[in-house]
């Protein structure tokens, strides 16, 4: 088992990585005796994982709350039901939430916890990669709105997080690859020396070989801890994490969150905002193409449909959370490893890009 100190001084916590850690007791659960706990999950991961947590929390008094499955259940009402389950078994200010499933159960949950009592303890145990890598850390939590995605949420950070690498091995293909996507943002924001290592190591990652994963997964977790720590409220630096983030939330509210995963969205957003940087001669030419290279060694998409009107999607752009003084921020790279927010590109530049990472078919 291995480490990572999400470091925020009184708020901070730590990020448990190992395999077959579910099921036994853990010091990620340091919940006390006869208190009581609601577990949050959904109806995949439930029949997979749900007794085994059950299992390790002796001594505390455990609920459960199963919800549909998928990022279009992200919803008031979702949010609604997990309040509603904690008032049914009349919770009270030292009970703690703990969510099992994907980032939109942890986000989700994570709300419910921020809003329930004006804020209760909670505990991610994160099931997708991507949940693992990115969703379950930093205490971004929320629900989407039908004009756009995570319109609604607090800063909530977890008490602990719990990534047991085992539970990828019922995680889909399609699953998976989309966790890549947010591997991959970390790196070209950030970290070029990982970035190089991934390109390296896919044919190990798309195999789910054991140690690139623990490795891959506690580089990631490492690197955003470490924004994270320096911004947690998205004042600042830690707005670079949103690369790619701005037109994917586009995509995934004018597609109504049911054609692409949040990581596919993101993909393709990487490529458009990757494409902006060069013809705006912000970073090297070749960069798109060698981002792009990496996104298809992990079987991800790179163009945008082409029957989503450009001007919908800046128009989406509009309400997004990052919109500051009614101008977008983007976020762009300057060279592998190394991002910048940007609110200097002008609609037309903007619209350039995009129209050239759309489909034609």
């Amino acid at each position: 088992m291995q480490t990572v100190n999400v470091r925020l001084a009184e708020r901070s916590y730590e990020v448990f990585i190992g395999s077959d850690m579910l099921g036994q007791p853990h010091a990620a659960f340091n919940i006390g005796s006869g208190a009581t706990a609601l577990v949050v999950t959904n109806d995949t991961v439930a029949p997979l994982y749900m007794d085994k947590l059950i299992k390790s929390l002796a001594g505390v008094n455990v609920h459960s709350l199963v919800l549909p499955d998928g990022e279009t259940y992200k919803t008031q009402e979702s949010w609604s039901k997990i309040i509603d389950a904690l008032i049914e078994v009349r919770a009270t200010r030292d009970a703690t939430v703990i969510t099992l499933g994907g980032g939109v159960i942890g986000d989700m949950g994570g709300f419910a916890a921020a809003s329930y009592m004006r804020g209760i303890n909670f505990i991610q145990v994160p099931t997708t990669l991507l949940a693992q890598v990115d969703a379950s850390v930093g205490g971004k939590t929320g629900f989407n709105h039908p004009s756009g995605k995570n319109l609604v949420g607090a800063f909530h950070q977890p008490a602990s997080v719990l990534v047991d690498i085992r539970t990828l091995d019922t995680l889909p293909d399609r699953e998976f690859s989309a966790g890549l996507s947010e591997v991959v943002k970390i790196a070209a924001i950030r970290d070029a020396e990982f970035l190089s290592w991934l390109e390296e190591h896919a044919r190990a990652i798309m195999a789910r070989e054991p140690g690139s994963l623990t490795g891959m997964i506690k580089r990631s977790i490492e690197n955003k801890a470490a924004v994270v720590a320096e911004d947690e409220r998205e004042a600042g630096v830690r707005a670079l994490l949103n690369f790619g983030h701005s037109f994917a939330h586009a995509v995934e509210t004018l597609t109504g969150y049911r054609q692409f995963l949040h990581g596919e969205a993101v993909a393709m957003g990487m490529m458009v905002a990757s494409r902006l940087s060069e013809r705006r001669g912000l970073c090297e030419a070749g960069f798109s193409e060698r981002l792009g290279n990496l996104l298809t060694l992990f079987d991800l998409p790179l163009m945008l449909p082409g029957n989503l009107d450009v001007d919908d999607i800046l128009e989406t752009m509009k309400l997004d959370k990052k919109v500051i003084a009614g101008s977008v921020r983007l976020i762009l790279v300057k060279s592998a490893g190394q991002g910048l927010i940007d609110s200097a590109s002008d609609k037309l530049q903007i619209k350039t890009a995009i129209e050239a990472c759309q489909a034609t078919d």
